[in-house]
């Protein structure tokens, strides 16, 4: 290229006085690095710094500045802090400033070129753009680009690129290079909030759009689309109006407005439909913003889809109702009590266990409707559980109420909702109520029952060594007095001793009777009879100041009963009644049939359903105190003074009318009398059943003759008694072999078998008792027949026989003639 001279300068200046400074800077460099011809550098400062019109103006004058004008211009442009430089078409530096040097260090190399393109050459991408701005200016175009400067792997700084080819002058190029670093950072965190921003919008959990005035959607979001079952491009590109998406969209009302009414347009509740038909309701809250044209409206609109909400609330609902439905028919009573220990709530169970209505309950202090006996711990324990104790164990309490009850209590804690100020928490107590009553009562009577049982057994084996006892007494006096005949001068003592004897015996089948191991010789009777045959003995035994009733009822059924024991019972019953009316009185008797419907509880003892018929003994006596009630039927227990009774009156009777398959309930008050009820099993014949004879074991049984002749084993252990029995059996004629055990009448068996005609035998021996003995003997001597004497009640014995084998019973004590009266009759049956 031909360089200009000197004198040449202005002119090409002047014409482009109207470019830049940097612009002028551009045209006049190629003469200041001209080999000794060219401008001086003071010309290319002042072309840089104040533009071309001035430094032409003053190239006019001189194309020589002066030295010192020439150093001020040079720091000038030094001074400047964005790198520039010019390069020649080859990428030789032709002038760079302070800054560019500062920037890229070229040391002696010259083409800037080189050192810009190793400068941006971070990626492939980098670099192609680096080469497309130096092609645009060799095809004679400016360039620019925004390029990374890299260090290490890591993005440095940005630069932006300028450059442009010198007007005129196509082979020199002006290159400036911007710090755009800041505003790098700036866009790519303005980047970063608005995807931010959009991928918020985009995946709110609300749904968001926008229509115009039209009511055509402008925007929607990623959820709102997925509620439609659509996606945002859809509703946006396509004709889809809001009120498309409503199932009964308002009428009347602009093509944006959710429903009717003044704040249609900018809140409502609608139902929006999917795709596919099915229905969603949704509540949508929205801002209308107006054009600068006052015609174009958006909306900026926020739809909440209300599903999740109304099932909670449906939810809530069922399980509020479901709750209050729990609360209201548990099977338990329910009390909610707050802090200061009143009644908030009960539900009907607890109505029922306290028979209070609500009204009296719920309001009411705790301590209210505790007894007073129970209060004091009952409110110690729900303060300690109010105060955070976690565990206690059930209460029992008696309630404060018109009959008693006793209730089995459960208390847990918990938190009154919105009851207390912010920051605080208050407790409440929900007690659970259960009525033990039945069962406490219940567990009294077991106890009672297991005492009673107790009492019986140990009076049924006291019982048997009384009898055993009592046996020898009475047959060694009956031997006594065959010797000893009236007159006799030890007739008297001996039966003094034969008559204590028999009252002892009446009071051991009063033991025997409580416990009900008493001999029972049952057959069918009608009540109306029985009373009526002890009209005139039991008004002997009340008295004329007590007033006697018979009631009868009509059709009253049939009893199958020992006579005996019935009337001892009725007895029992009208003497006691008389003992409670000192001064005087009505003993009522009354007897009716009863049909008892479904199990219940009468005293002590479970009676099941069926037809029953029923005596009442009533009095209008002193009555029984409650505390005794429970005790009366105890052998032994009297509220009477000492020596007017053995205790043994009502025990016997319990123990009949149980051992008869009856019950006996009773009830009292205090000052007005005592009501007594026996229920008798109504007799129902059973075909084929053949009503038993009763053993008459009286020792007036009428016949002339008791001896007789014959073979006889006697089996018993004790002592006295077998002595008692051979010799009076001897005496009666018969030969009599002892045995003292089982094993020992089978040896007797064994040797003399073929001889003996009768066995009487004990039942209870040690090691092998009767029945055993008669299992043993029955196979090998069938034909001896077998008398079984005890101290035990005969259904007993007859329950260790199951195959109906013929036996015969005489109960201890028994008289000598009653044993020999026996013996007699068994030895000629059959013949």
């Amino acid at each position: 290229m031909a360089r200009l001279s000197a004198k040449e300068m202005p002119t090409a200046l002047w014409g482009v006085g109207a470019v830049t400074a940097l612009g002028t800077l551009a045209a006049v460099v190629p003469y200041l690095v001209s080999g000794g011809a060219g401008i001086g550098l003071s010309v290319f400062l002042a072309l840089t710094l104040f533009g071309a019109a001035g430094a032409t103006w003053r190239l006019s004058k001189s194309t020589r500045v002066e030295s010192g004008q020439e150093v001020f211009l040079r720091e000038a442009f030094h001074s400047v802090l964005t790198p520039q430089l010019i390069t020649d078409d080859k990428g030789n530096l032709i002038l760079a400033n302070r800054a560019f040097r500062g920037w890229i260090d070229l040391g002696v190399q010259q083409n800037a070129e080189a050192a810009l393109a190793a400068r941006f050459s971070a990626t492939p991408a980098v670099t192609n753009e680096f080469n497309q701005v130096k092609a645009s200016l060799q095809k004679g175009h400016s360039g620019i680009a925004e390029l990374p400067v890299v260090r290490g792997g890591k993005i440095i700084e940005w630069r932006r690129i300028v450059s442009r080819p010198l007007e005129g002058y196509p082979n020199y190029y002006h290159w400036r290079f911007d710090d755009i670093s800041e505003r790098r950072r700036m866009e790519k965190a303005m980047r970063d909030e608005q995807a931010k921003l959009i991928d918020f919008m985009a995946q709110a959990p609300v749904g968001i759009y926008s229509v115009d005035q039209h009511g055509l959607f402008r925007f929607a979001n990623k959820t709102l689309a997925e509620w439609l079952q659509v996606t945002p491009e859809e509703l946006i590109r396509g004709d889809v109006r809001l009120h498309n998406v409503l199932r009964d969209p308002p009428k009347g009302v602009a093509a944006h407005a959710i429903a009717a009414g003044p704040q249609g347009e900018l809140r409502g509740e609608a139902i929006m439909r999917r795709r596919d038909g099915t229905l969603f309701p949704v509540a949508i809250t929205q801002t209308v913003v107006m054009g600068d044209d006052g015609k174009t409206l958006r909306t900026r609109s926020i739809v909440r889809d209300q599903s999740p909400e109304r099932e909670w609330q449906q939810a809530l609902s069922v399980s509020e109702h479901r709750f209050q439905r729990l609360f209201a028919e548990a099977p338990i009573g329910i009390l909610l009590i707050d802090g200061k220990y009143t009644v908030m709530e009960c539900n009907h169970a607890f109505h029922s266990i306290i028979r209070r209505s609500r009204g009296g309950i719920v309001g009411t202090g705790m301590e209210e409707l505790i007894a007073p006996n129970d209060r004091q711990q009952m409110m110690a324990k729900l303060a300690e559980v109010l105060g955070g104790t976690d565990q206690i164990s059930p209460l029992e309490v008696r309630m404060l109420s018109e009959r008693e009850i006793i209730a089995q209590v459960f208390v847990k804690r918990f938190g009154l909702v919105g009851t207390a100020p912010a920051g605080a928490e208050q407790s409440g107590l929900m007690l659970y109520f259960i009525d033990v009553t039945e069962q406490k009562h219940l567990q009294i009577q077991f106890a009672q029952s297991q005492k009673m049982q107790a009492i019986g057994q140990l009076a049924g084996g006291v019982a048997h060594d009384f009898n055993n006892l009592l046996t020898a007494m009475i047959g060694f006096c009956d031997l006594l007095l065959q010797r000893h005949k009236p007159g006799d001068q030890s007739f008297n003592d001996i039966m003094q001793i034969k008559q204590n004897g028999n009252r002892a015996a009446n009071l051991v089948r009063q033991l025997l009777a409580f416990s009900r191991q008493q001999t029972l010789q049952p057959k069918v009777l009608s009540l109306a009879d029985v009373l009526s045959e002890l009209t005139n003995l039991l008004r002997r035994l009340i008295g004329a100041q007590i007033k006697l009733d018979m009631i009868h009822g009509r059709d009253v059924g049939l009893v199958k009963v020992d006579q005996g024991q019935l009337e001892q019972v009725i007895i029992n019953l009208v003497v006691n009644a008389r003992d409670a009316m000192p001064s005087g009185g009505t003993v009522t008797i009354r007897t009716r049939n009863h049909r008892q419907e479904s199990r219940i509880l009468r005293g002590q003892d479970d009676m099941p359903p069926g037809d029953y018929v029923a005596i009442e003994v009533k009095d209008t006596g002193i009555g029984i105190p409650a505390e005794n009630i429970h005790h009366i039927f105890e052998p032994f227990f009297s509220t009477k003074e000492l020596g007017s009774g053995t205790g043994l009156g009502l025990a016997t009777v319990y123990g009949i009318v149980r051992q008869t398959g009856g019950f006996i309930s009773v009830d009292s008050t205090v000052g007005v009398g005592t009501t007594l009820n026996i229920y008798l099993p109504v007799y129902r014949q059973t075909k084929g059943e053949i009503e038993a004879k009763p053993e008459d074991v009286r020792e007036d049984k009428p016949g002339p003759d008791l001896t007789g002749a014959g073979t006889i084993l006697l089996v018993e252990d004790e002592d006295a008694v077998r002595v008692f029995s051979s010799r009076a059996l001897r005496n009666k004629g018969y030969t009599v072999l002892e045995a003292r055990s089982g094993e020992e009448a089978l040896a007797v068996l064994n040797e003399q078998g073929d001889k003996v005609d009768l066995i009487v035998s004990d039942v209870v021996m040690p090691q092998m008792d009767g029945p055993t003995l008669y299992k043993h003997m029955r196979g090998k001597w069938p034909k001896i027949k077998v008398i079984f004497v005890s101290g035990y009640t005969e259904d007993r014995l007859r329950e260790q026989f199951t195959s109906g084998e013929a036996i015969h019973f005489l109960p201890k004590p028994f008289t000598l003639k009653q044993l020999a009266g026996k013996v007699k009759d068994v030895m000629e049956e059959g013949k």
